[in-house]
């Protein structure tokens, strides 16, 4: 009996260590768990700080690259615009191309058309200064010997020669608009005299010899130089040569003048 006893309360000791030990066991267990499970809740959530500054990068340079788009497109219109601006110069300056070819090749036949006009032009103006009143007439004569020596010379470009044939006609024009007062010689009795010329535009072409013998005017009709009464214009050419000569302001003046035939 007292075996029994013992061997129940052995069986009972062991049954209560058996008990400590698996109620240990199981607490070791659960313990090993929460430290797994707070383990793993640390590296979740360091894992989504870190996902979370990724974003945020990620967001960044997003922000950054659309600000460099938008100034991007903002240059690209301007280069655009810029570049529609030069294709209309570009078009113009083409158009301009196709002009100045177009004149280049009118150039020869335009040279070969205004030299003979103006060699016309020089006949015409040797025509006009012979029937013309007879002023000037070495320094006319020897101006259109000079231009026409010049249609000659090719060193002479003929916008050149041009120029200078309408420089002529100009001086020409300028002439019945002008009084002019100088020296020259007329054929008086035979006897060439040294005078001085009063010319008034192409109106009048009187002469007064030095000292005021001999006063004279040229005649158209008779196309020649007469002499004219003294008492009658003497004193008024005398005074319209100091007027050409600005030695006194101008004043009213009579002079002979030819009057108009009628044909």
């Amino acid at each position: 009996m007292f075996i029994n006893r013992m061997t129940k309360r052995l069986l009972m000791s062991t049954t209560l260590t058996a008990g400590v030990v698996a109620l240990a066991s199981a607490s070791a267990l659960a313990q090993v768990n929460i430290d797994q499970v707070t383990e793993e809740g640390v590296k979740r959530a360091d894992a989504g700080a870190a996902e979370q500054q990724r974003i945020e990068q990620i967001a960044t340079q997003t922000d950054e690259l659309l600000a460099e788009f938008n100034t991007l497109a903002k240059v690209v219109d301007g280069l655009k615009t810029y570049n529609s601006l030069l294709q209309r110069q570009v078009d113009n300056q083409e158009a301009e191309k196709a002009a100045l070819s177009e004149s280049i090749g009118n150039v020869a036949l335009i040279e070969r058309q205004i030299i003979p006009m103006m060699t016309r032009m020089l006949d015409a103006l040797e025509e006009f200064i012979r029937l013309d009143t007879p002023f000037l007439m070495k320094e006319r004569t020897d101006r259109l010997a000079r231009l026409r020596q010049m249609m000659e010379r090719s060193d002479v470009t003929s916008a050149e020669k041009f120029r200078r044939v309408i420089e002529a006609y100009q001086i020409e024009n300028d002439y019945g608009r002008t009084i002019e007062a100088y020296k020259g010689t007329v054929d008086i009795n035979g006897t060439p005299q040294e005078v001085d010329f009063l010319r008034i535009g192409r109106v009048s072409l009187a002469y007064q010899s030095v000292g005021g013998q001999y006063t004279g005017a040229w005649d158209l009709e008779e196309g020649r130089f007469i002499e004219v009464p003294p008492a009658q214009f003497k004193t008024q050419i005398a005074q319209g040569l100091r007027v050409a000569r600005k030695q006194v302001a101008p004043d009213l003046l009579v002079v002979p003048v030819t009057a108009p035939s009628e044909e």
